[in-house]
């Protein structure tokens, strides 16, 4: 650093030392655009608070999950004028926690006692994978981090209630392939209906990220509000009818002209979403279906004629 400057002046390796960043990471952020370029001096390059902070900003919104092209983009307008302290106050707002509960840690041989005392490495891995557990490392002892003890406190509820590791993390997924489409519908509506005044611009401009950010924290909670109310009322309707049938001294007549819901996974609902709107993917679905099943009873049919190649050939 410059002792002559009443502003702090950096090497590149100073610089490097002061962000947490690597020499090459900066080099590459200018070739990007990212990173303005430093002042020359004579043979050195220098560097002052701004490209310090620069770096900073950077990093957080790679933590945030950003881009390098959509923080060049930000970044951008914040240069032009538009204001970026907007558009990373709902960037905060968005990433921060959805729900008041606190994470928590636990050691494996905790662990291991709530669910029966026998160690299980396969459930300990599913768990990791689906994110009920994370791996606390550096630590003398085996522990983790549990991002919901809720959820873990369910899981050990339904395991002492006698039902098997595999069947709650299966049951799991299912759920949150579910849950994820609910979450996908929800931001739909509200993007449509509420937050499309807000995003006109790209970046928005700081006064509309703000506006939306104070949005976004008064319809946090709406979402949770509506599932936790929808599935109170189906669960009483549904677990009603159940012990209704499970009471009864006859067996229940088998219905098979009833529709059946079938879970489809998150990515497959998207993709049909982006090729027929929110409104045609249940159509869509079931001719698919309709089209597999009568195109698997064509072949078989064909399979059983004498001339069955030539009959494939023609379809």
């Amino acid at each position: 650093m410059s002792e002559q400057s009443a502003q702090p002046e950096y090497r590149i390796e100073d610089l490097a030392h002061h962000s947490g960043a690597t020499v090459r990471t900066i080099r590459a952020y200018q070739d990007r655009g990212l990173l303005p370029r430093p002042e020359r001096r004579g043979r050195s390059n220098v560097y002052g608070d701004a490209h310090l902070a620069r770096l900073r900003q950077i990093a957080d919104l790679l933590d945030r999950g950003y881009t390098l092209a959509s923080i060049k983009e930000l970044l951008e307008a914040w240069d032009t004028g538009r204001g970026l302290g907007g558009v990373l106050g709902l960037v905060a707002e968005v990433h921060g926690p959805w729900t008041d509960e606190e994470a928590a840690r636990i050691s494996r041989a905790e662990l291991d006692a709530r669910f029966g005392g026998a160690p299980d490495e396969a459930a300990i891995r599913e768990a990791v994978e689906l994110g009920v557990l994370e791996r606390i490392a550096d630590r003398e002892t085996e522990e983790y981090l549990v991002p919901s003890p809720q959820e873990l406190a369910v899981a050990v509820e339904l395991y002492a209630a006698g039902v098997p590791l595999p069947a709650i993390t299966g049951h799991l997924r299912e759920l949150r392939d579910q849950v994820e489409h609910i979450a996908s519908r929800f931001l739909e509506f509200t993007t449509e209906y509420v937050f499309a005044r807000y995003l006109e611009h790209r970046p928005p401009t700081d006064a509309d990220a703000v506006e939306a950010a104070a949005m976004v924290r008064r319809l946090r909670p709406l979402a949770q509000q509506t599932v936790d109310a929808e599935l109170a009322r189906a669960m009483q309707i549904l677990a009603t009818r159940h012990l209704q049938i499970h009471l009864s001294p006859e067996a229940p007549p088998a219905k098979d002209d009833e529709p059946r819901s079938v879970p489809l996974p998150a990515a497959v609902i998207r993709a049909v979403q982006d090729l027929t709107g929110p409104d045609g993917v249940a159509a869509f679905v079931a001719a698919a279906a309709e089209q597999e099943v009568q195109k698997r009873t064509l072949d078989t049919l064909c399979s059983m004629h004498p001339k069955s190649e030539e009959v494939r050939q023609i379809h």
